[in-house]
């Protein structure tokens, strides 16, 4: 049996028993006005973070979900696209998706606004996406990509990017982890389709996305997740997994390379209102302006006394300098 199949058999019976300790269990319920999360979608709440973030959603957008758990995302996905089919669901677990269906009958009665049918549910698979060419404004997944090996989550990365229209945005929560891990781990079957033996070092994250294409990459957030002790573990060593939240975006890729915004910001403080780099970046005296790991490495290299570089905060929200 393949680690996929392992990774089904997991989320099969966790469709058809909801295990809330299963997992992840850590990504967010949204209080917004009139959203009411049914209890049941938060028990099959499989997340490691939140994929869904307001100001990617404007203008009734088109959005894929991989991996559809128990709906809760893609019910609030739905709250800010409230059209026919406006939010497409794919799993390979036909379980899942039959418990999901379930599941939006009860968010119907708890939400006037909400119709099933806002949502469209396809047995599919991440390998091989089910839709069109360029035809998703916001693709979504949220702990599934960390599951795969490295040809898989190729395979994957490069499916999103198909389907993505040009500027369009995937959207992405999972497990990170900066240590090394032993082949034990590595090849336990049951613990990478848990969300933790698959992790990657975020530098190889950000790489395998940037290798398909996408030009602009945004660290949102990165955030404690889980310890693989020796008392429980397989590992001589306690292995600190992180998680975090990232949209890539289907920008045409710089000719100097892509921009990886890890949420570093520049201050001027010179004597003049603001400072001029000349490729595009003013710095207005005083006041902090987001910049991407390859304009802090530019600025840095100028030399300069009066301009100030923080370190990576792993936070960004955007108004930054490409």
């Amino acid at each position: 049996m393949s680690y996929l199949e392992t990774t089904r058999d997991v989320y099969r019976e966790a469709a058809l028993t909801p295990d809330v300790g299963l997992c992840c269990t850590t990504n967010p319920v949204w209080e917004l006005p009139g959203l009411k999360i049914p209890q049941i979608m938060q028990e099959m709440n499989y997340g490691c973070g939140s994929t869904v973030h307001p100001r990617d959603l404007g203008n009734n957008p088109k959005i894929l979900y991989v991996g559809v758990g128990g709906g809760m995302e893609l019910l609030q996905f739905a709250y800010f696209s409230r059209q026919k089919k406006g939010v497409i669901g794919v799993d390979s677990v036909s379980e899942m998706l039959d418990a999901s269906r379930k599941n939006f009958t009860e968010a119907e009665k708890q939400n006037p606004w909400f119709k099933s049918e806002f949502i469209d549910l396809r047995k599919g698979d991440a390998l091989s996406l089910p839709l069109e060419d360029e035809s998703i404004d916001v693709a979504a997944q949220n702990c599934l990509f960390n599951i795969f090996k490295a040809e898989d989550l190729k395979k994957a990365l490069e499916e999103m990017y198909r389907v993505l229209k040009p500027h369009g945005r995937l959207v992405m929560s999972d497990p990170v982890c900066e240590q090394g891990m032993n082949d034990e781990l590595r090849n336990d079957e049951r613990l990478r389709a848990l969300c933790l033996s698959g992790s990657l070092p975020l530098n190889e994250y950000v790489k395998a996305l940037t290798d398909v294409g996408f030009g602009t990459i945004e660290i949102r957030a990165r955030k404690p997740y889980r310890i693989l002790d020796p008392k429980n573990y397989p590992t001589s060593e306690l292995i600190y997994i992180e998680a975090v939240e990232v949209a890539a975006i289907k920008d045409p890729m710089p000719e100097d390379g892509p921009c990886v915004f890890t949420g570093k910001a520049a201050i001027y403080y010179g004597e003049n209102d603001y400072f001029d780099d000349k490729k595009g970046h003013i710095l207005l005296k005083n006041q902090p302006l987001a910049i991407c790991d390859k304009t802090a490495g530019d600025l840095a290299k100028l030399g300069r006394d009066d301009i100030y570089i923080s370190e990576s905060t792993f936070h960004y929200d955007g108004g930054g300098c490409c």
